[in-house]
């Protein structure tokens, strides 16, 4: 049995907007758009792999806050998890440097105005539901 490997989504979240990110590379993803993150590498806990990535791939400071229910397959052998997240004070903004040539705030209004990976698209409506209760 092939060992699955988590991959960490980060739904970032800033005065009611989430930060969606385009993929420039591999090929066959570029120009779609994710949640930023990334592989969880061995002895790491995945929510320090979300703190690593963003750091790796954005150039910020954040912190995860809560893990959105489910996990989504991906590519075997790897699955999609994902947690809410929130830039650390004097942070700055995120900046595309790996993996990635524009980013994108979007408020609920504009969600779907970009063409998400369809692996995402499960994740992205799972933290609205997950917002949504917590708004409630």
């Amino acid at each position: 049995m092939t060992e699955r490997i988590v991959v960490v989504g980060a739904a970032l979240l800033d005065g009611g907007r989430l930060l969606a990110a385009r993929r420039s590379a591999p090929e066959e993803l570029a120009g779609r758009w994710e949640l930023p993150g990334g592989k969880v590498e061995r002895g790491e806990t995945p929510e320090a792999a979300l703190v690593r990535e963003l750091r790796e791939e954005l150039g910020i400071a954040a912190e995860p806050v809560e893990r959105v229910p489910g996990e989504w397959p991906l590519k075997v052998p790897y699955v999609l998890q994902v947690w809410t997240a929130r830039l650390l004070p004097g942070s700055g903004g995120p900046r595309p440097l790996q993996d990635h040539d524009e980013l994108r705030w979007l408020t609920p209004d504009e969600l779907w105005d970009v063409d998400w990976l369809e692996q995402d698209v499960p994740a992205v409506r799972a933290t609205i539901a997950l917002l949504d209760s917590r708004a409630r």
